[in-house]
């Protein structure tokens, strides 16, 4: 049964967050808030997690995975920017905004896309999530946390819990997350002077994008 860690969302108890980190450090999927909705998470380093963490969402290896980062310093490690990709990253971070980068040699192959080389980046704004990630000392692979079948996310902690107790080892649970997943901008184009591309329209407003 998965464990339940209700923190408060802007003082989360460390305490639990610690308790959060060390189920995650065991190799387990949790479910996370965000600034958009609740995610599964998992370490980056360990391939039966991410494996797991594919088979909950049921979605196949070109599905783009998303590594959780706490600032742009962070990020910068995971994937190749430039300058003009920088600038646009720093206007809209953190926020719910999902950035599709070249990764780096810091990525394991399998969690990037197997054609692109490429892989999703974000630094959300929410800080129960951020002091986990402080926790836990480095990203967290994840996805949005949509049911297999449904195409809107979920944000109710108790539902969660509900649905994948027997799937996930735990549930930080922060309150209500937005139930909108985030906005998701191709940059990859710039690095070659094109321009960035919308993928989805989420809860991120587009113009802190230029778009």
């Amino acid at each position: 049964m998965a464990q339940h860690f209700e923190v408060h969302p802007d003082n989360p108890q460390p305490r639990l967050l610690k308790q959060a980190a060390a189920l995650l450090a065991r190799g387990e999927v949790l479910a996370v808030p965000t600034d958009s909705s609740y995610a599964l998470a998992c370490r980056l380093d360990d391939k039966d997690a991410a494996d797991a963490l594919r088979r909950i969402r049921q979605v196949d290896e070109r599905h783009h995975l998303t590594l959780l980062c706490r600032d742009l310093s962070e990020l910068a490690n995971y994937a190749r920017v430039d300058n003009r990709q920088y600038r646009l990253l720093k206007a809209a971070t953190p926020g719910p905004y999902t950035f599709i980068l070249e990764a780096t040699k810091e990525v394991p192959r399998r969690v990037s896309h197997p054609q692109r080389k490429t892989i999703g980046l974000r630094v959300p704004a929410h800080r129960a999530l951020d002091e986990l990630l402080m926790l836990h000392g480095g990203p967290l692979l994840a996805t949005t946390l949509i049911p297999p079948g449904e195409s809107e996310p979920m944000n109710d902690a108790a539902a969660i819990r509900e649905r994948f107790e027997k799937l996930i080892g735990g549930v930080v649970d922060a309150g209500a997350c937005p139930s909108q997943p985030t906005t998701v901008v191709d940059l990859v184009p710039m690095g070659d002077g094109g321009e960035p591309q919308l993928v989805r329209q989420g809860r991120g407003t587009l113009a802190p994008l230029g778009l």
